[in-house]
């Protein structure tokens, strides 16, 4: 058996249920912002390309992909992204979401038994860890505290530690803070990504979800191009359907980047089995290629970040993030004792912010903090929001 089965943590939700299991709250209706799973309605041609296309489940994918799914993918990367050129042929490659390719990188790109060959946040997905531990090594953490902007400290890693590493895991905007990492910031991981020779997977599956449309997020691949590497040389970016379409089911994303490393992964990818659904495919095409839809559902989480926020904050130290639809706020006692007070008292499901971290020896980042997720609709929200508030007070 694979000895990192044994390392892996329970999930995050399965620590939650076990935490609430012995409490009946005290209201009728539960209201959770637990999971990141969007709530808002998915478009309505996506609906209506899966019923039109469903027949071509009767063929094979391939795991490439559909030429036009690479070169619609393609083309938005250039215009989200300003890139000049994206390859569709070799340096785009489809996904069933982003989670399956994040686990599956480390697999392929990690030498099994290495110490130290992963880097990772803190706090952090869940699958970053689940893949350095099942590709035979233990990552190393890099605590993301209120004090440096909830950013990865990079300037805590040694030269040693970079040059242990083969693959650094980046989620920019971030998850839970939505800390988005600045361009210099990322071009300053790009050299010394040369300088120690590893790997950078920058998940971005947040990147479509911020309060000013003009001024959306960077990119890893954006910042490369901006040093001139438009090979993207070391350099991955993810990103999904899920949160920018509300289309979790869908399980749609895609890789890009380095079309050395795509052609490694493909290769990985054909033995793993794991192409995209043909109508699947034609749906995400449509996806990727219109904005109108994410624009409004942009809209909608802005409105809710509006009302929500400064109810919280009234009782509580917490700011709208500057990306993604997570709120990070303190809580007044600990986390754990916070979330089970809230379940009990006011029906409203929050995540402990421990969690989604692991202890270090400048402690656990997520401590005193919860994760809360504004993926419902407005009155649900502002209602958690101000039970929330009246528990606080009560104290």
């Amino acid at each position: 058996m694979n000895i990192g089965l044994e390392a892996l943590q329970p999930y995050p939700f399965e620590k939650l249920a076990r935490l609430f299991e012995n409490i009946s709250p005290e209201h009728s209706l539960v209201i959770p912002l637990t999971i990141g799973e969007p709530q808002h309605p998915p478009p309505e041609t996506i609906l209506s390309l899966l019923q039109e296309h469903a027949g071509l489940i009767a063929f094979y994918p391939a795991t490439a992909g559909r030429q036009e799914l690479r070169a619609a993918i393609a083309k938005w990367l250039e215009q989200r992204f300003s890139l000049s050129a994206v390859d569709p042929e070799q340096q785009v490659l489809p996904l069933n979401g982003t989670r399956e390719g994040l686990f599956a990188l480390a697999q392929a790109a990690v030498t099994y038994g290495k110490p130290g060959a992963v880097i990772s946040p803190n706090p952090f997905y869940q699958i970053y860890e689940g893949a350095a531990l099942l590709a035979g090594t233990e990552p190393f953490w890099v605590n993301c505290n209120g004090s440096n902007g909830f950013l990865p400290d990079f300037d805590a890693v040694t030269p040693e530690r970079w040059q242990a590493c083969e693959l650094l895991y980046i989620c920019t905007p971030g998850n839970p803070a939505g800390a988005v990492i600045p361009r210099e910031m990322l071009q300053k991981l790009i050299y010394l990504a040369e300088e120690h020779d590893f790997l950078i997977a920058s998940d971005e599956c947040y990147s479509e979800i911020y309060p000013n449309e003009g001024t959306p997020p960077p990119g890893l691949l954006q910042a490369a191009a901006e040093l001139g590497r438009h090979d993207y040389r070391r350099c991955l970016c993810f990103h999904s359907l899920s949160k920018r379409s509300n289309l979790p089911g869908l399980r749609s994303g895609f890789v890009a980047g380095d079309a050395e490393w795509i052609e490694h992964f493909k290769r990985y990818r054909t033995y793993h089995g794991c192409a995209m659904p043909p109508h699947h495919q034609i749906a995400s095409e449509w996806a990727w290629g219109d904005e109108q839809h994410v624009v409004a559902n942009r809209s909608r989480y802005r409105e809710k970040f509006a009302a929500v926020t400064p109810i919280l904050a009234d009782v509580m130290p917490v700011t709208s993030p500057e990306a993604g639809f997570y709120l990070w706020p303190e809580t007044p006692i600990d986390d754990e004792t916070f979330a089970k007070q809230l379940f009990k008292r006011a029906a409203v499901k929050v995540l402990p912010g421990r969690y989604l971290a692991r202890d270090t020896h400048n402690g656990n980042p997520g401590e005193n903090r919860v994760r809360l997720a504004l993926v419902g609709d407005i009155e649900n929200c502002v209602e958690a929001a101000e039970r929330i508030a009246h528990v606080v007070k009560q104290g």
